[in-house]
């Protein structure tokens, strides 16, 4: 018993302590970031994972990214959105009752209650939407101006 115990302790923590590596995803909606210039200097850029505060950061890395890929100093963000998947996340209860009769005319009823716990994929995921505008310095002082490589370096260390 004790085993058992350890073992799931150890999944259920192992769950938890995952992330999507940072990256490219792989479909449209799965885990990772897309991006879609827009035109010159404009782009459009998402990240989908679980934890949406998670999502937002890796969109700003990506953004920073993409900036200093083109050779510009800074980005603005101009406008986005989050989208969140309707998928239940968080423990889960049920409840069932049963009944059978055997072939000597037993008949029995049995009650059931389920505790569930989600584990690895069973939440829902979150994309954090924003549309770019990068530049040169110097930098204009607005709040939704972000500098592209203080970006990358504070970000970089939350990305596995």
């Amino acid at each position: 018993m004790k085993t058992l115990i350890s073992v799931s302790a150890l999944i259920l923590v192992a769950a938890c302590a995952s992330h999507t590596p940072y990256g490219p995803a792989n479909s449209s909606g799965a885990a990772g970031y897309e991006s879609q210039k827009i035109e010159t200097g404009r782009y459009r850029v998402s990240y989908t994972d679980k934890d949406a505060n998670r999502s937002h950061d890796m969109a700003l890395l990506r953004a920073a990214e993409i900036t200093m890929q083109d050779g510009h100093d800074w980005f603005e963000i101009t406008g986005g959105y989050t989208d969140q998947d309707d998928a239940r996340s968080g423990s889960r209860t049920s409840v069932s009752v049963g009944g059978s009769t055997g072939s000597r005319g037993y008949s029995g009823v049995g009650v059931g209650v389920g505790f569930g716990i989600p584990v690895g994929s069973s939440g829902g995921s979150v994309t954090t939407v924003i549309d770019i505008v990068t530049g040169d310095n110097p930098k204009p002082d607005r709040p939704s101006v972000y500098d592209a490589m203080s970006v990358d370096i504070n970000l970089r260390g939350n990305a596995p």
